[in-house]
């Protein structure tokens, strides 16, 4: 199995002290070209680069948040209006920004994976609203339970280099309760359906393919088993009563309807001229990309997938993203 660029991002420095079995249209100007604003971004952007701004207009609109990662990219978050995707804003203070997800407010949480803590941001704010303690571990992906507001955050793995977890945040708050899943070493990415049901995926020790979910209410996770297989798992959202996953390995985001402990694809998206989509999100009729392997963002119709419909480049290593709706009046 390949060691995919979202796996030496997502490790950093530890590559270098233990060995994984493996991780798996039409264009815009890049954060550092020439804005979509019509202004300069990369004046903007060295500018600020030590702090955070926003755009006086950002949170009139709806905003798509990216994450730009390490060792590549920037190690900030920029923030894009949606769907025309200008630049709005860039976050800084980051150390590995990774996955990204939202609330009914539109608060976004973004794990930071280097520095073991997640941190919510307001619907177009520029400092953390929030900072959550994840002491001990390398937060990766997270998701909102919408029946509680309850926070999931995948834990890629220890500080220590063992097995990581699910930490769950009552109503996004205080500490977490720890939740482990049969057989999984590596935690990669969550997501909760309409209903509170947590879904999650990740591999063994051994790089052997795990699927899990915890019910709403419930106290343990029970093994999921699918019928499509993946070569390697990536970003997980439940979309329009099926749980989409994505595979990082064959560029598609599979679809699969959930019964007991058994998962029946139903659909796929291929992701035509990807390279490494990891955190994908699903909006409507569109799903966003990005693509750390292309250091891209790529949009593609949903669920019919196919080539990008629209690009946005020059990012380092993109990794995350979530859609914050604006407030209503």
């Amino acid at each position: 199995m390949k060691i995919s660029a979202a796996c030496q991002r997502i490790l950093g420095v530890l590559v270098a002290i233990i060995l994984l079995d493996g991780c798996g249209g039409s264009s815009l100007q890049s954060p550092l070209g020439q804005s979509p604003d019509g202004g300069s971004a990369r004046t903007q952007a060295t500018a600020n680069r030590d702090r955070s701004w926003m755009a006086p207009d950002a949170k009139r609109g709806d905003l798509l948040y990216i994450s730009d990662s390490a060792p590549n990219g920037k190690n900030v978050v920029y923030v894009y209006s949606y769907p025309r995707r200008k630049l709005k804003g860039t976050l800084t203070g980051f150390n590995e920004p990774s996955g990204q997800c939202v609330d009914k407010a539109g608060d976004v949480f973004i794990a930071n994976f280097g520095d073991s803590n997640i941190l919510e941001y307001a619907h177009g704010g520029t400092t953390p609203i929030k900072t959550l303690s994840d002491t001990g571990y390398y937060p990766l992906g997270c998701s909102v339970d919408p029946t509680t507001g309850n926070l999931a955050v995948t834990n890629r793995l220890s500080t220590s280099f063992t097995t990581g977890d699910v930490a769950i945040y009552p109503k996004a708050s205080g500490s977490p309760t720890s939740y482990t899943a049969q057989n999984f070493y590596y935690y990669e990415f969550c997501g909760y359906d309409n209903s509170g049901d947590l879904f999650i995926d990740g591999t063994t020790k051994g790089s052997a393919l795990e699927y899990a979910e915890l019910p709403s209410g419930g106290s343990a996770f029970s093994s999921l088993t699918l019928s499509q297989s993946i070569g390697f798992p990536g970003g997980v959202q439940w979309d329009s009563g099926h749980l989409a996953i994505g595979d990082q390995n064959a560029a598609v985001i599979y679809e699969f309807s959930i019964s007991g402990s058994q998962g029946v694809e139903v659909g796929s998206t291929p992701l035509t001229g990807s390279k490494d989509v990891i955190q994908f999100w699903i909006q409507g009729k569109r799903v966003i990309g990005p693509d750390a392997g292309l250091a891209q963002v790529e949009f593609y119709k949903y669920p019919a997938g196919g080539s990008p419909t629209k690009v946005i480049t020059g990012f380092g290593e993109p990794v995350g993203a979530t859609i914050s709706k604006a407030k209503s009046k």
